[in-house]
């Protein structure tokens, strides 16, 4: 169970912070949410309390695992499928579970191959997505601005191994 305050992450939307937890009335049936507020684009969404876990509701990572991430992504990218279906289809399927490392993965990827013009249309938006899934919680964890760590992402992609 989350509280007031805590920071989390919500699979494929990114991080936010619950904002509240309050008995609201859905389709004539009052149940308990969640109501999150995301650090991008300020808006919030409401999550059934009972349903958090199943739909991949986590708190951020830690300092620890922040620096994983920036190893991931300033590092090696690692080999996927060379068939862009294929691993477009892999990759949205780690994307829904929410793992930050995975995710730092799939941005080192294909921002190396988006550098080499490989990327097909839906690739480029997975890009942008998950991207954006990675810049919302690492400016959480490190109590930052979005576009501030927007900045300091970009860097470290920039400077990645190719």
């Amino acid at each position: 169970m989350f509280h007031v305050g805590d920071k989390v992450v919500y699979p494929m939307h990114g991080a936010g912070t619950v904002e509240s937890i309050e008995d609201r009335e859905v389709f004539g049936e009052v149940s308990r949410y969640y109501i999150i507020k995301m650090i991008l684009g300020q808006i919030k969404v409401m999550v059934p309390v009972d349903k958090a876990e199943s739909i991949g509701i986590r708190k951020i990572t830690d300092k620890k695992g922040y620096d994983k991430v920036v190893s991931i992504l300033s590092g090696k990218s690692k080999a996927m499928d060379k068939k862009w279906n294929i691993r477009f289809r892999e990759n949205e399927a780690r994307l829904k579970k929410g793992d930050i490392n995975d995710i730092a993965e799939i941005v080192n990827y294909l921002n190396y191959m988006n550098k080499r013009g490989k990327l097909s249309t839906g690739e480029k938006k997975m890009l942008e997505q998950s991207k954006q899934m990675i810049i919302s919680e690492m400016a959480l964890i490190q109590n930052m601005d979005y576009e501030q760590m927007e900045v300091e992402v970009n860097k470290i992609l920039n400077i990645c191994e190719l």
